[in-house]
């Protein structure tokens, strides 16, 4: 171990001359090496001759003398013995971790990649910790070679399996920007990277998704791709299924550009599919790339053109003969059931799929029976629930489990006939036997106990079945249960009589477990409670037990026997009272179904078969939770809700929470804010916002670098932007990217932002490229979107810039006289569709204030107000939702550069005041939003008012009193 540390640690020097001089001998001393180790005749000669050898090693160390050959050669042997004979708890890997960052900061790339080589096979969680950085540097470096990154970005996927918490949050858009790098190498490895940050943090990295888009697009229909990556005819298949699995992890975008990059793709995708392969490696991968493409149309949902052809393929693929083809069929089809709105094209292919469940492959059977579980409805339930009940008998034992949780709950979801469910469930209960889990058979109790109509039948029906020579102990239990409580409904029938519930259930005691066997004594003492005329023989029985040697069964028939042997039954009926109906909670069915069908390990899937999410959000799929009751009188089994915290159907209700629930959504992390980040504006933001407040065009921000130019348009409630992107560097800019973010947290108030086109992600030096936006407010909103760009230029550049969008863009000037106005502003009323304030202003002298009136779209009405200084405007604010007046009254007051503003509106927001009437300063022909001094509250405005009136009435007797005087 010495010797390989030590040969770990060397360097590489030397000159070249030395080096191929030493390597010729090393060469010729390795052959006779390997000749005297073949030669040796014992075991002691074979490990004399390698002590000899590892002495001549360690000598060499020692001496100092090694040239550049070995040196390379001891390092590379030492990062092989590494790698192969050390595992991550080792010791000794503490020793190389210096070693290992010197190789990752080493110009050579050798030394990179086998620095990278051994913390992606070896690298523990302190060593992860220790070098993520350097890994991470190594990825973004601009002077790393392409197969460099390859081998950073897949060893930082492997750390962040092992230590997710060591990729920081400000990592993330040059990890992104790298997705447009024109090695598809590295393009490939980087999207394997994103695709696992995706899947536990989508909202972080949003940006991909059009990253994404744009990649698969050149790939698909520019065909921009080296003729390396062509595999069988198949542009680079991998990075293809990558992409579209990628996009397949967030909410479908509603921008119609990247709606149509994605739909010309997918249906470039779907027409190469047309070609008939050639070999088998060319089927291969193009069905690779075709059924992600038909996962992603599916995840859509929108695009009915394509859901059409991938219906007709999907009935091809599925009665393929090629098992391959047919598993993946059956997936696909599974995944458009669960999120498709009618399941009459998947009907179709119906008898296919039963016939499905006899494959000769497991898998395809498997996946049959999530497809048959999915597309099962009110029409073709019975149908299904009986071809599983037939294929169950000769199910293979690794999904009987399975299928009888799918049997059960379908028959729980569609039975429409008391007779029909008990049946069924005694039936799959009596077929699977251990294969019944718990979560089955208590659920048929909840069921039988909160339906009056099925208790009679389920008495009936167990009782029965306990009466046969063999019954399964899971059917005892139901029995035990059931009997206890309802048992007394069937007293009066035929074969029902008490001594025969009672001989029943005796007979089966001795063959059952200790769990039925108490759960059988409890439905005892309930006989004694309902039936007087056998306790002679339930007290015998209970005598019998009390001297079990079960610790549990003699406890619970020696406080049985006392129960039923008070001289009063006053407490043994209180005991065995009849118990309530089970309150309303979340199947656990359902719970244990999304456990078995959650995914083991690699990609998450992006939908389930039970309609949940492994997120833990909902899917938007048909029939998520268990629906129906028998006759509708007992609310808690009417709706079975699939609730948030839920785990094997309880529910935290009411409950006393466990500490880590009660630390849920708390932020425990003490981390700074990332500064960089879309949430913080960038410097200099401002001067080019609030010019452009007044302005439909103009230049939004720039610098040394970037040049952004704004144009506007507004008609109604909708607003177009076209915003202009040069590059006025000597160099071209690499992957540009924007990313618009509405701010606003309410429904009402959100922004409908509707992307129309992308920028250039390579715009060159000088060069110019745009991107238009439409914004349609659906309420009034008070906080303007944002957008945050980004590009390389040597090294990630990024920039958050707020938009002038602003409520005040969507008005339209009103022309009234002014007995309208008077009319309308005594209609509208006081607060709270009144609003007052009172702010601070550069220049508010006359002019000034009717431009920024008139630029902010009020039409001002002169002659309304008395006071020929104050200004009284009106104006339609247009929404989605419908058209909205809104009233001013201005009192520019010159004496302190005050302004006073009065609103009145139909449903106007206090915050659209503040961000509308806070900019009052003229600077180059631009506005600045002015501090705010006073927020007037309902008191202080009534104590403002009557202020002014006194200071008024003080004026006039002023007035008075000078004119006395002359």
């Amino acid at each position: 171990m010495a010797a390989m540390a030590a040969m770990f640690r060397s360097g590489v020097s030397g000159n070249s001359s030395a080096s191929n001089a030493s390597k010729d001998n090393s060469m010729r001393g390795l052959v006779s090496f390997i000749a005297d180790l073949r030669n040796a005749r014992a075991r002691e000669l074979e490990e004399k001759r390698i002590n000899k050898e590892l002495a001549n090693i360690r000598q060499k160390f020692k001496a100092g003398s090694l040239t550049g050959y070995d040196k390379k050669k001891y390092k590379q042997i030492g990062y092989l013995a590494v790698t192969l004979f050390l595992h991550e708890q080792h010791e000794l890997l503490h020793l190389v971790v210096n070693s290992i960052r010197k190789d990752l900061a080493d110009h050579n790339e050798l030394n990179n990649c086998l620095a990278l080589h051994a913390i992606a096979n070896v690298g523990s969680k302190e060593m992860g910790i220790a070098l993520a950085a350097d890994v991470h540097q190594l990825l973004i470096s601009p002077t790393s070679k392409p197969f460099v990154k390859k081998k950073a970005a897949l060893t930082l996927l492997r750390l962040y399996r092992k230590v997710p918490s060591i990729v920081e949050p400000q990592w993330c858009e040059r990890i992104i920007a790298i997705m447009d790098d024109t090695d598809m190498g590295v393009a490939l490895s980087v999207t394997s990277l994103v695709m696992a940050l995706a899947q536990d943090d989508p909202e972080t990295y949003k940006g991909c998704y059009v990253k994404a888009a744009v990649r698969l697009r050149k790939i698909v229909i520019d065909h921009e791709y080296s003729g390396d990556y062509v595999y069988y005819k198949v542009p680079c298949p991998w990075l293809q299924c990558k992409l579209l699995r990628l996009m397949q992890y967030f909410t479908p975008s509603e921008d119609t550009h990247i709606r149509q990059l994605m739909r010309d793709s997918l249906q470039a995708i779907l027409d190469a599919a047309m070609e008939m392969p050639k070999n088998v490696q060319q089927n291969n991968a193009q069905n690779a790339v075709l059924f992600e493409a038909i996962n992603l149309i599916i995840h859509l949902d929108t695009e009915r053109d394509l859901m059409v052809q991938i219906s007709s393929k999907l009935g091809k693929f599925i009665g393929s003969r090629e098992t391959n083809v047919r598993y993946l069929g059956l997936e696909a089809m599974t995944h458009l059931a669960v999120r498709a709105e009618t399941l009459d094209p998947i009907k179709k292919h119906q008898d296919i799929i039963i016939g499905s469940l006899r494959d000769r492959d497991i898998t395809v059977r498997r996946q049959g029976l999530d497809l048959l579980y999915s597309m099962c409805d009110s029409t073709n339930s019975q149908k299904i629930v009986h071809e599983l009940l037939k294929y169950l008998q000769s199910a293979d034992y690794a999904i009987r489990e399975e299928m009888v949780l799918k049997i059960a709950i379908l028959t729980e979801k569609y039975a429409t006939d008391v007779k029909w469910y008990v049946d069924i469930s005694m039936r799959l209960i009596a077929m699977a036997g251990d294969h019944v889990s718990d979560e089955v058979w208590q659920r048929i109790i909840q069921i039988v106990t909160n339906n009056e109509e099925l208790q009679v039948y389920a008495s009936q029906m167990v009782l029965k079945y306990c009466q046969q020579e063999h019954c399964h102990e899971t059917l005892v239990k139901i029995a035990s249960y059931v009997l206890g409580e309802f048992g007394h409904l069937i007293a009066e029938q035929k074969g029902g009589s008490p001594i025969e519930q009672f001989v029943a259930l005796q007979r089966k005691f001795p063959a059952c477990s200790p769990t039925t066997r108490a759960m059988i004594l409890s439905a005892f003492v309930k006989f004694v409670n309902l039936f007087p005329e056998i306790k002679p023989q339930l007290l015998q029985g209970f005598r019998m037990y009390s001297h079990s040697l079960d610790s549990e069964l003699q406890q619970r028939a020696c406080e049985y026997l006392a129960l039923a042997e008070r001289e009063t039954d006053d407490l043994l009926r209180t005991v065995c009272d009849e118990m309530p109906p089970f309150p309303e909670r979340a199947s656990a069915l359902l719970s244990r179904l999304d456990k078995k069908s959650a995914g083991v390990g690699g990609d998450r899937r992006t939908w389930s078969v039970g309609g949940v999410k492994e997120g833990g959000g909902k899917e938007l799929g048909r029939s998520q939770t268990l629906k129906r009751n028998f006759s509708g009188a007992v609310p808690v089994m009417a709706v079975e809700r699939v609730m948030d915290g839920v785990v094997n159907g309880q529910s935290n209700g009411g409950a006393v929470k466990s500490p880590i629930e009660e630390l849920a959504g708390l932020d425990l992390s003490s981390t700074m804010p990332n500064l960089a980040s879309a949430l913080h504006l960038s410097p200099d933001w401002e001067p080019g916002y609030t010019r452009l407040l007044l302005r439909s065009e103009g230049v939004l921000y720039e610098d040394v670098q970037l040049q952004i130019g704004l144009r506007s348009e507004y008609r109604a409630e909708v607003g177009c932007l076209i915003l202009y992107f040069t590059n006025k560097s000597t160099a071209p800019i690499q992957s540009f990217t924007t990313t618009i973010n509405d701010n606003n947290a309410l429904a009402s108030q959100k922004l409908k932002v509707d992307v129309k086109s992308i920028p250039d992600t390579t715009v060159q030096a000088g060069a110019q490229t745009q991107q238009m936006i439409l914004f349609e407010p659906r309420g009034i909103f008070t906080s303007p979107p944002t957008i945050r760009i980004s590009y390389m230029a040597g090294s990630l550049q990024a920039l958050t810039l707020q938009l002038p969008v602003a409520p005040h863009k969507y008005m339209d000037a009103a022309q009234l006289t002014a007995d309208d106005f008077f009319k309308r502003w005594k209609q509208i009323g006081g607060a709270p569709r009144e609003a007052q304030k009172i702010f601070e202003g550069h220049d508010v002298g006359t002019e000034n204030t009717r431009r920024v009136l008139e630029g902010m779209k009020w039409g001002v009405l002169d002659g309304v107000d008395p006071n020929p200084r104050n200004f009284v405007g009106a104006t339609v604010l247009h929404t989605a939702g419908g058209k909205t007046g809104v009233l001013v009254r201005l009192e520019p007051n010159e004496g302190n550069k005050e302004v006073e503003t009065v609103m009145d509106r139909e449903t106007f927001p206090l915050e659209l005041t503040k961000r509308v009437y806070a900019v009052a300063d003229s600077n180059d022909d631009g506005l600045s939003e002015a501090r705010v001094r006073d927020a007037i509250g309902a008191k202080e405005l009534v104590k403002h008012n009557l202020r002014r009136a006194a200071d008024e009435r003080n004026k006039v007797r002023k007035e008075e009193i000078k004119a006395r005087e002359k």
